[in-house]
């Protein structure tokens, strides 16, 4: 037996209110009473916890067939089981049209009575307890969420730091600073996006772009820091970076991230024309990441200062990357790009490189 059933009998006649009330009184229900379906309804808008609507049709003010109506329209009440009781049995299937859950001909066994009272009482409870349950794991499942959701934050963050910390160990060796490999990042992004890349693929590219140059790691100091002319065979040597770099970041089908610096790292110094390194890839066959970096790559490259050269007049620096069209660069990337190059010059300049960092770049070079 359940505790604290409440009960809410509507019917006009004072009697059949009465005779309900003993008949249920075997149940330990309360029983609340209205005379007419405007009555149930007010009661329904004060009590929050009735288990069960017994409902005569024929009643002033408002009949049953409007209160049912009236109840199974409501979000709060219409999950609330009606039991209609009448002395006719003619309008069964309109009651139950409008949704009515049950029915009972008067004159009435009181021992079925109290059965079906009983049945939907169980229904609704577990009905009750089902929603109990769903609310709280649906809180549980935003807690999670949530939770979740910070975690994979961090977990971005920390790919992009480390992203971030990859590219500076190259950099660290080259004459390279750190807010080169920041502008490279937000520099590729900018161009993905205006290149209508979606926006998850180009946070992959603007964590993945820092490593472009790691594999530089693996080339001696000899050759990398030396600042006058390479010869054939040293140039051979540093042509590598981008195969240790591949290597480096291979084998991370797992990690959308490395695997697109895995590409990034291999293929940037590839040319639209098929004469890059290291595998004489051409046009479309350079995937589209790589050919991004390579045009933002060679922008920040042309228009920063260096120990060994001064930063190219912009109108200088934007005449040797048109001469790159269809021969370095994909021309529709070169295209958008060159459009839209005052966001890229705010973009570098945001990320412009500090006094102490050219000191720094200074002092590892001598």
């Amino acid at each position: 037996m359940f505790d604290n059933i409440t009960i809410l009998a509507a019917d006009d006649d004072s009697m059949n209110l009465e005779m309900l009330e003993i008949m249920l009184s075997e149940l330990g229900a309360r029983l609340l009473k209205a005379e007419n379906g405007q009555q149930t309804l007010d009661v329904l808008k004060t009590e929050p916890n009735i288990d069960v609507v017994l409902l005569d049709l024929e009643m002033p003010v408002m009949d049953g067939f409007e209160t049912i109506k009236q109840i199974k329209q409501s979000f709060r009440w219409r999950d609330i089981p009606v039991i209609v009781v009448t002395a006719g049995a003619s309008e069964v299937t309109r009651t139950l049209a409008l949704g009515a859950n049950d029915f009972i001909a008067k004159p009435y066994n009181p021992d079925e009575l109290r059965l079906r009272v009983m049945n939907h009482v169980r229904t609704k409870r577990l009905s009750d307890l089902a929603k109990e349950m769903n609310d709280v794991l649906e809180g549980e499942v935003v807690k999670k969420t949530a939770a979740l959701k910070k975690a994979l934050d961090m977990s971005k963050e920390a790919e992009f730091e480390i992203s971030m910390r990859l590219g500076r160990a190259a950099e660290f060796r080259d004459q390279e600073t750190g807010m080169h490999i920041r502008r490279i990042s937000e520099l590729s992004k900018h161009l993905a996006l205006l290149y209508g890349i979606s926006e998850e693929q180009c946070e992959v590219l603007r964590f993945a772009s820092p490593m472009h140059d790691v594999g530089k790691i693996g080339i001696p100091d000899r050759i990398l820091c030396n600042p006058g002319k390479l010869n054939q065979s040293e140039f051979d040597i540093i042509k590598l970076h981008t195969e240790i770099g591949a290597k480096i970041l291979s084998d991370a089908e797992r990690y959308p991230v490395i695997k697109a610096g895995h590409i990034i790292a291999l293929q940037h110094h590839e040319k639209w024309d098929g004469s890059g390194y290291p595998s004489g890839l051409k046009g479309e066959e350079i995937h589209i990441f790589a050919r991004i970096v390579s045009i933002v790559d060679v922008f920040d490259a042309l228009t920063s200062k260096r120990p060994y050269k001064d930063a190219f007049p912009f109108d200088k620096a934007m005449s040797i990357m048109e001469e790159g069209r269809g021969v370095f660069f994909d021309p529709e990337l070169l295209d958008l790009f060159l459009n839209n190059v005052e966001s890229f010059i705010a973009i570098r300049e945001k990320l412009k490189d500090t006094p102490d960092q050219q000191s720094h770049i200074w002092k590892m070079e001598h």
